[in-house]
């Protein structure tokens, strides 16, 4: 008799063993039946952050306390608040260069936007990759979309989404991009926040311009804190000139020759001396070996430079 009692009483354990650990699995439905597409179960939402705001005032903080407000949850990244102020060439190379090393299902805010407070419109972008991108629609996601392609996209004017009914002219990066980053990350459907925008604003980039001749471009951006000059000259269009590891290359910069050996590395050379080389993303640089290219050469973009096949006169341009 005391066998079955306790046999019994043993089945009667597992069981609510059982359904015990069957309703501690349960988790919270997400908002509005819309998961966040891409995260790991369990995992906390990313929210990746870039604006032209800098680090001399409270801009970045407070939007970053909306977000928190809106969902507690969430972990932001940031790329840069260094972005040159109403540069949104520069925000948009950084946000083409950053992308792909984020999962399906990341929420990138960037706010980059000299038009803050006009007609413009402020969107959310959906990629085909499943990133979403909440910005203003002034060509900010430009690249990212012609690289990755779009699936849809969608005019903010949800105000159940934004700070509140009272809505800054000059701070949406806090009233309408922090928010509604949050909502999205927060796993809300981001059909909620308004109609379809069947045409989002383009950048037409300068591009470099190949010839029998060689490459013309520009100096687009330096790479800070270093100095190194970063061209629109890509790495292919370079190489097809004919140029090998070790050759001294001279080149028309900002309108007056410079040589420099093409290098792998910047060690490849003595400190202080100079180098052109491809960088990570693919691009022809210039760079001094631990020093700034730009201070001693006194070299800032925009700043033309035209690089000659190889044997070719640098004046046959």
């Amino acid at each position: 008799m005391k066998s079955r009692r306790y046999g019994a009483f043993h089945t009667f354990l597992i069981l609510a063993f059982s359904l015990l650990t069957v309703a501690c699995s349960k988790t919270e439905p997400t908002p509005r039946g819309q998961g966040v597409a891409g995260q790991r179960v369990g995992s906390r939402p990313v929210v990746v952050f870039m604006t032209d705001f800098g680090a001399a005032n409270d801009a970045v903080a407070i939007c970053k306390a909306v977000m928190l407000g809106v969902a507690p949850d969430i972990r932001i990244m940031d790329i840069t608040h260094q972005v040159t102020p109403f540069s949104i060439e520069e925000g948009a190379r950084f946000l083409v260069g950053v992308t792909p090393y984020y999962p399906a299902g990341t929420v990138f805010v960037g706010v980059v936007d000299p038009g803050v407070g006009t007609n413009r419109k402020a969107v959310v972008v959906k990629s085909k990759k499943g990133q979403y991108f909440v910005v203003p629609d002034n060509g900010l996601v430009s690249p990212v979309i012609e690289r990755d392609g779009l699936e849809s996209a969608r005019e903010i004017i949800n105000t159940s989404w934004m700070i509140g009914d009272k809505i800054s002219s000059t701070f949406h990066g806090r009233d309408i991009f922090s928010p509604v980053g949050a909502h999205l990350a927060a796993g809300w459907d981001y059909t909620l926040v308004g109609p379809e925008v069947q045409q989002l604003v383009r950048l037409t980039p300068k591009t470099a311009t190949v010839t029998y001749k060689g490459v013309e471009g520009e100096v687009i951006a330096l790479d800070d804190p270093f100095g190194s000059l970063i061209t629109d000259i890509s790495g292919e269009e370079f190489k097809n000139l004919g140029y090998q590891l070790g050759d001294r290359v001279t080149v028309l910069l900002n309108k007056k020759p410079f040589t420099a050996p093409y290098s792998k590395t910047f060690m490849d050379v003595p400190v202080g001396d100079p180098l052109l080389y491809v960088d990570s993303r693919g691009r022809v640089g210039l760079a001094l070996n631990e020093r700034s290219f730009s201070a001693v050469n006194k070299i800032t973009p925009p700043a033309p430079i035209f690089i000659p096949k190889k044997g070719a006169p640098l004046g046959g341009k």
